[in-house]
């Protein structure tokens, strides 16, 4: 083994010039980069190394459809080595951990571990764009970063609900953090065989629960990243998965509500809230206030009568349910015995997919039945799932049967492996680390106000001065989970390479909305994006220029 990374090493070209002033120093592999990509198959102990394979350049592609604006872009990438593997499982009933790792020729020194989605179960490649970033800028790899990603240790299968490796508990322990460690070290070692050295900055980008991972990654793991950006966090795992089965159930008879009847209340919310800020432009800035604000009491049908212009009271109830905080009659990890309500706006954004507000992700196209339903809202589909594989461990398990209090060990036990809500993050500061977090205020997948308190937590644990040493957090408002409804773009990895290697702290920041047409992705809107607890304020001119705006409490 010695004698071959010896020889690989030979293959390699020094390092080159420094890229701008990051202190990141270039490598190339030689002309001879698909001998030295070949070189790294097989493997030792449980990591095994299944195919590396050298790909040409390849051209920017737009799908006419996708699940996420994101989704349909397949960004122009450069030659590299693609490197798919394995780690074999300890117990022979679990799914081993595939990952892949993608080597560019010319290398910047720095990689970048892409995070998941939902329950995982897909070989995130590291080929596409990571959260948030911009359509137009050049993907990481395109960049120059080595970039990864694993299917955090299972495999969802067609027609299969997506919990059911929950019921192994060496799958269940590699989707809570394990597998995510693990891969990060094996692309370490397969960076330094590669380009005969490891790398100088190492980078984590993840939303929903990639999101999750990536504050997983600083709290278990605080000397394994320099950078992480935390997008659309589901953090306080189990309190979700709850409240949304909660919010599901409230829905099941009389509560649920139509898609007109949805639009009825997004229509509602902009007539109370729009304007605040000093601006008609059909978005609520600040949700917080907002909520406060907004009864949807105000809605409720008169005496008799129903309809699409009104709501019922079970509606009411339901909608109420959501808003509300759901509590537990025990502390789960780190002290937390509840999970906050959701927020207001964005309850019509129209429903593709993991795209959308309420239609997507409460509601869905019809009430929630048992099992879930392809057509039910995901947050019932994600939740109901997860009370019978995950917490119960009871696939035929009756939901509406459902008591906290009967599973108390194993909430306890699920919260210590998959809550990120640890609020010393004392080691990942000490070494330097930095690490963004970005919410999105009409989201309706987890509640951004589960990540505004989190951070909240940091400070007070940490101190808020310690804290913006560290640490940032950014609210979008009106921008739904993955993205739609208003300017949600930002190239969060410069802003972590600029903080990291130069000492740049960012403030204030500007997000885009993004026509999906190559090449130009002309901006269509653009906002200011505030450092929490501060929002846009309108001042004057064009709605759709971020020059309009300024960042006020």
């Amino acid at each position: 083994m010695a004698r071959r990374i010896a020889k690989l090493c030979v293959w390699l070209a020094g390092a080159a010039a420094a890229l701008g002033a990051s202190g990141a120093s270039a490598v190339t592999l030689t002309e001879d980069a698909d001998t030295v990509c070949k070189g790294l198959v097989g493997g030792a102990d449980a990591v095994k190394i299944d195919s590396a394979t050298f790909l040409a350049r390849s051209l920017l592609a737009v799908a006419e459809r996708g699940p996420t604006p994101s989704g349909r872009i397949t960004p122009a990438n450069p030659g590299f080595c693609k490197v798919l593997g394995h780690i074999d499982p300890v117990d022979p009933k679990a799914p081993p951990i595939k990952f892949q790792v993608n080597l560019p020729v010319e290398w910047n020194g720095r990689s970048v571990q892409y995070g998941g989605g939902g329950f995982n179960g897909v070989l995130i490649t590291g080929l596409g764009l990571p959260p948030a970033y911009p359509f137009d800028k050049p993907s990481p790899l395109a960049r120059g970063f080595v970039t990864y990603g694993t299917d955090s240790g299972h495999e969802s299968k067609p027609g299969e609900p997506p919990q059911v490796f929950a019921l192994n508990d060496e799958a269940f322990e590699n989707f809570a953090h394990r597998a995510y460690k693990r891969v990060r070290d094996v692309a370490v070692t397969l960076m330094e065989r590669a380009y005969g050295k490891k790398p100088e900055k190492l980078y984590f980008m993840g939303s929903s629960e990639g999101g999750r991972e990536g504050l997983t990654m600083a709290q278990r793991y605080p000397d394994d990243f320099d950078g992480i950006f935390a997008r659309v966090p589901v953090i306080n795992w189990v309190g979700l998965q709850h409240a949304g089965t909660r919010s599901g159930l409230v829905t099941m008879g009389e509560g649920w509500i139509n898609p007109a009847q949805v639009k009825l209340v997004g229509e509602a919310v902009r007539a109370a809230c729009d304007t605040a800020d000093g601006s008609d432009d059909a978005l609520v800035q600040d949700p917080v206030a907002c909520k406060a604000a907004f009864k949807v009491e105000t809605l409720r049908c008169e005496a008799g009568k129903s309809g699409d212009q009104c709501l019922t009271e079970p509606q009411i109830k339901a909608v109420n349910t959501l808003h509300g905080t759901y509590k537990f009659p025990f502390a789960l990890a780190n002290g937390l015995d509840d999970y906050p309500g959701w927020g207001v706006s964005g309850e019509d954004t129209p429903a593709i997919g993991p795209t959308g507000g309420w239609g997507a992700w409460w509601l869905g196209a019809a009430p929630p039945v048992q099992p879930p339903a392809p057509n039910n809202g995901i947050a019932w589909i994600y939740g109901a799932g997860g009370i019978q594989y995950v917490f119960a461990r009871d696939p035929k398990l009756d939901v509406t049967t459902y008591k906290v209090e009967d599973h108390k060990a194993r909430l306890l036990e699920v919260s210590g492996l998959m809550d990120s809500t640890d609020p010393d993050l004392s080691r990942f500061r000490a070494r330097g680390g930095r690490l963004i977090m970005l919410e999105h205020m009409a989201d309706y997948a987890q509640s951004p106000y589960a990540g505004i308190r989190y951070f909240e937590s940091v400070e007070r644990k940490m101190g808020k001065a310690e804290t913006a040493e560290f640490a940032r957090l950014y609210t979008a408002p009106g921008v739904d989970h993955v993205g739609s409804g208003a300017p949600a773009n930002v190239d969060m990895l410069s802003a972590l390479v600029d903080w990291v290697e130069k000492g740049k702290a960012p403030g204030d920041l500007e997000v885009s909305e993004q026509k999906v047409e190559a090449p130009s992705f002309a901006v269509l809107r653009a906002m200011p994006l505030c450092r929490w607890p501060s929002w846009p304020h309108y001042k004057s001119g064009p709605v759709t220029e971020a020059a309009s705006f300024s960042c006020a409490p």
